[in-house]
C-alpha cells in the first residue's frame, strides 16, 4: 500500500491528533497533566496575597507557607523521625493566577501511592497559589517529607531531620 500525504490524509490526521488531545485533556474533573493519581481539586476559596518574589527559588517560600497555612493539623512539628516514610519531589506549574496548571513528579514516592494521591491532593487544593506578580506564571518545585503518621514538612520550610543512631 502506498501512503502518500495527500491534503486528505493530513487534513484526517490533523482531525484524529485533534480529537486525541481533546479527550487527553478530558480527564476526571479538577486533574490537571502529569498527576498520578485520580485526586480531585477541591479549590480552598481563598485569595491568597500576591507574591513579590524575584525568581522561582524565592518564589518556593511564599507557595511553601501557602500550602502550611492550608494544613495546619497535618505539619509534622519539630525534626521529622530519622527514617521516612516516603519522600516526593514535585513540580508544580502554575498560571500568572496561581492556577495549577500541570504537575510533573521528579521522585514519585511509588511505594506509597496513597501519598502521592494526598500531596497532589493538597496541590490542588491550595490554588490557587499566590500570583507571582514579578514572575508571572512560574513552577514551584519543592521536596514532601512524609512520615508514618500522615504528617509532612516541605523542603522549603523543613525543621530538620533527627539524626538516627
Amino acid at each position: 500500500m502506498n501512503a502518500q500525504l495527500t491534503p486528505r490524509r493530513l487534513a484526517l490526521a490533523a482531525s484524529v491528533l485533534s480529537a486525541a488531545l481533546w479527550l487527553a485533556g478530558c480527564g476526571s474533573p479538577g486533574a490537571v497533566p502529569g498527576q498520578l493519581s485520580g485526586a480531585k481539586a477541591g479549590a480552598s476559596g481563598a485569595v491568597p496575597r500576591a507574591s513579590n518574589a524575584a525568581t522561582a527559588r524565592d518564589y518556593r517560600r511564599d507557595a511553601a507557607r501557602h500550602v502550611y497555612d492550608l494544613n495546619r493539623s497535618r505539619i509534622y512539628s519539630g525534626q521529622l523521625p530519622p527514617i521516612l516514610y516516603a519522600v516526593g519531589t514535585l513540580q508544580v506549574n502554575l498560571d500568572t493566577g496561581g492556577k495549577v496548571v500541570s504537575m510533573h513528579w521528579l521522585r514519585a514516592p511509588q511505594h506509597a501511592p496513597e501519598v502521592i494521591a494526598e500531596i497532589e491532593r493538597a496541590v490542588l487544593q491550595a490554588a490557587p497559589f499566590p500570583a507571582a506578580t514579578r514572575l508571572g506564571a512560574v513552577t514551584w518545585t519543592d521536596t514532601w517529607l512524609w512520615d508514618k503518621s500522615g504528617r509532612f514538612q516541605l523542603d522549603t520550610l523543613t525543621e530538620g531531620q533527627q539524626q538516627g543512631d
